[in-house]
């Protein structure tokens, strides 16, 4: 019997195939768990992490659990629930590299449908340390707020409702800017963050003491108020109504929740078609015109003098406009040294004297000026022959510093000044900064020559390479308090002059600590040139190492 004589027989029935959402709980801890064998430092970094945030988060239960009974315990807890949701919305602007999974892009080749997409990746978000810290304030805010019956009840539905409503807020965040983010604009984004933390953390400080001064935490109930209608924290605020019988109320704020939470996961499945299906810039034929570019010198090289001194402050200025690490580094100084003084002063604890700040934030970027410049700064080498060439490099580099804070300095003291409404020590802080500022420009200067070490391209937070840890902190800590000592001689006459009462002598104080800043940062560029001539080869071996 031929094969065509053969009977037909039916086709066998296919294997039920495999849900994605457990395929996408594996493929996550498969990550983990490879991320883990890559080296032990990996995994000692993780198990701190873990004990650590364990140990936090029951801390923060513990906390919580303290508070039940409390008055204001459901204003306290509500803003809690409500930053956190908060920081799950915008950390991943900020950390795009701390979550590979958060980059769909990856999935693009693979047919997936979008709705079963977003539940898998829903549902593998909830494993991390992230996630469990989370949970465990959410479990310690309800615990907190949950009396009788309906209040218990409506605990076990804000738990899950507000974990999902966090990771969903996480993920729609990453998929609508993920396209930023792996561009060097979002790596500038990354590295701002930074700047974030340090003006967050003023901010917080300043809004503890206000709380402190104002009489405790009954400040806070207009922000819990409306704080509770929002819907990061109105699940939880939900327990808190339930608990009082306010059972409208309470069912409003959770539904609250649920309209959010549904809309995120629209809004999130919108935003992950388009990604996986519209082509980017980079796979788009190039459909400007060419633009001839103007010859000739323009903006601000037109007013530099021709030479090494304007190419050197025109670079400098394009590492500050360009660079991540630069710009971070310039922008939180810049930030941090006029939040500092005018927060005190606002709050009336303050001293015109607290502008000097300002002065010495923005010094320490004079210190490591060659490991700036990275494996690039063998190009310049090739251009110092002799101590002349070195005193022209580093005094181009000294003229952007002073272009960008002098009149950073004035202003900040001068508003300083102003809030706190006393003017008569203000020609004795202008005088200390710039004493302040010539004297940390001259020990940068020589600290770059002597201990210069190397700034790693990769990594927001990585800023000196594994090896070179102490090179950073004797250059930067040792500089400080030398340029603390060089600035004595303008230090000790303010001093002298508020002790004795000689305001009226303030002013001489001005023109004393600028002839004083200029002079001491005049020889410490002497001084760094020789060196920095003698020592090029180890120089460019220290800062080439990243």
């Amino acid at each position: 019997m031929s094969v065509l004589d053969a009977p037909v027989t039916s086709a066998a029935p296919a294997a039920p195939t495999t849900g994605l959402t457990p395929i996408f709980v594996s493929l996550k801890l498969t990550l983990l768990r490879n991320g883990l064998r890559q080296s032990s430092g990996r995994r000692a970094v993780f198990v701190v992490s873990l004990v650590f945030t364990l140990l936090l988060a029951a801390a923060q239960v513990l906390g919580l659990v303290l508070l039940r009974g409390n008055e204001h315990a459901g204003t306290v807890v509500v803003l809690l629930t409500g930053v956190v949701a908060l920081g799950w919305a915008v950390l991943p602007l900020f950390f795009p590299s701390g979550d590979d999974t958060l980059d769909p892009t990856r999935l693009v080749m693979l047919p997936l449908r979008p709705e079963p997409l977003i539940r898998a990746l829903l549902v593998s978000s909830m494993i991390g340390i992230g996630p469990l810290f989370t949970l465990c304030l959410v479990v310690g805010s309800v615990l907190a707020l949950a009396h009788g019956a309906a209040g218990t009840v409506f605990a076990v539905l804000a738990v899950p409702l507000t974990m999902l409503l966090c990771v969903a807020l996480s993920r729609a965040t990453a998929t609508a800017n993920v396209r930023l983010l792996n561009s060097r604009k979002g790596r500038d984004l990354a590295v701002l963050s930074g700047l974030v933390i340090a003006v967050g953390i003023q901010f917080v400080n300043f809004g503890a003491q206000r709380i402190g001064q104002a009489g405790g935490l009954s400040t806070l109930e207009p922000a819990g108020d409306v704080v509770r209608w929002l819907p990061g924290a109105s699940a939880v605020a939900s327990v808190d109504a339930a608990s009082d019988g306010a059972y409208g109320v309470a069912v409003a704020q959770l539904l609250i929740t649920v309209a959010a939470l549904v809309a995120l996961m629209w809004m999130w499945q919108r935003s992950l078609v388009r990604l996986m299906t519209a082509p980017d810039g980079s796979t788009l034929a190039a459909a400007e015109p060419t633009r001839e570019k103007a010859s000739g010198r323009g903006g601000l090289s037109a007013l530099l003098p021709e030479g090494r001194t304007a190419t050197v402050m025109l670079r400098s200025l394009r590492y500050v406009a360009r660079d991540p690490k630069t710009k971070a580094a310039w922008v939180t100084a810049l930030a941090v040294g006029a939040i500092v003084p005018l927060l005190n002063a606002v709050q009336g604890t303050g001293s015109v004297y607290f502008a000097c700040f300002a002065a010495g934030m923005l010094g320490m970027q004079m210190y490591n000026q060659f490991g700036q410049d990275t494996s690039a700064f063998w190009m310049v080498a090739l251009t110092i022959s002799s101590p002349r060439d070195a005193y022209v490099e580093l005094r181009a580099r000294a003229f952007v510093l002073l272009l960008l804070t002098l009149p950073f300095t004035l202003l900040v003291c001068a508003v300083t000044a102003a809030v706190i409404g006393d003017w008569r020590p203000l020609p004795g802080a202008l005088g200390l900064s710039f004493a302040l500022l010539g004297s940390m420009m001259a020990t940068g200067a020589v600290a770059s020559a002597l201990f210069p070490y190397s700034i790693p391209q990769e990594g927001a937070f990585k800023n000196v390479v594994p090896g070179q840890g102490g090179l950073a902190w004797i250059s930067i800590l040792g500089g400080m308090l030398a340029a603390a000592l060089l600035a004595a001689p303008v230090i000790v006459p303010t001093v002298w002059m508020h002790v004795t009462d000689r305001h009226d002598a303030l002013w001489l104080l001005v023109p004393g600590g600028l002839a004083y800043g200029a002079l001491v940062g005049w020889a410490g560029l002497r001084i760094a040139a020789r060196r920095t001539a003698a020592r090029l080869p180890e120089i460019l071996a220290a800062v080439s190492k990243g």
